[in-house]
């Protein structure tokens, strides 16, 4: 009688851990099937499309991402800011972006924005003159390697290019070219996706 007990604790035992086994496998296999719908690195590096969720982005704040292993900025511009755009017009060298549209400005952000929504500027936070990556100066003002009258904007630390508030570079400095936007569209109010619009993606 005891033996029967014994053998049946054995047998349980020995089909609890198969199941605890099994369930683990189970697991590992529904985490790895699921990871098949998420972008691969290989992907990632190609230029797969990225989305950014701008929900709650306050004015004057702005958002690094990756894609296509380039940082991508995005920038929330104050009521302040948009209306500094008028001002540097005359001082940028390519105020409607018309040098190289087909490679830096898709057709929707050649304006004085260089945007589709006027308070969100998305650019690649590299210069065109040597692929440095420019520093944030969105503070207006006189400051070091700076104008006394300076909107704000981005200083290139490598050769000292300047950028105003919209990515457009001012005349006589290194950099050739206004920073790059890239192909980008809203999906609805705060979602942001890189890399793709209506009509493909890049």
């Amino acid at each position: 009688m005891s033996n029967e007990k014994q053998v049946d604790s054995g047998r349980r035992g020995l089909l609890a851990a198969t199941c605890a086994a099994g369930g683990v496998a189970g697991l590992a296999t529904a985490g790895a099937f699921v990871s098949t719908f998420q972008p691969s690195e290989r992907a990632k590096a190609a230029g797969a499309p990225v989305e950014v969720d701008i929900a709650g982005m306050q004015p004057g704040e702005m958002k690094t991402v990756e894609w296509r292993g380039k940082p991508v900025w995005i920038l929330r511009r104050s009521p302040e800011m948009v209306a500094t755009l008028k001002k540097t017009d005359p001082q940028v060298a390519d105020p409607k972006s018309e040098r190289n549209p087909d490679d830096l400005t898709p057709p929707y952000a050649r304006n004085e924005y260089r945007s589709i929504k006027p308070d969100y500027l998305v650019a690649v936070g590299i210069c065109s003159h040597l692929g440095c990556s420019p520093t944030t100066k969105l503070q207006p003002g006189a400051q070091p390697s700076l104008p006394d009258d300076w909107e704000g904007g981005f200083l290139c630390p490598c050769h000292g290019s300047t950028f105003d508030l919209a990515g457009r570079v001012y005349k006589n400095k290194p950099a050739p070219d206004n920073l790059q936007v890239p192909r980008h569209m809203y999906v609805g109010d705060t979602k942001l996706v890189i890399g793709k619009d209506e009509k493909g993606e890049a």
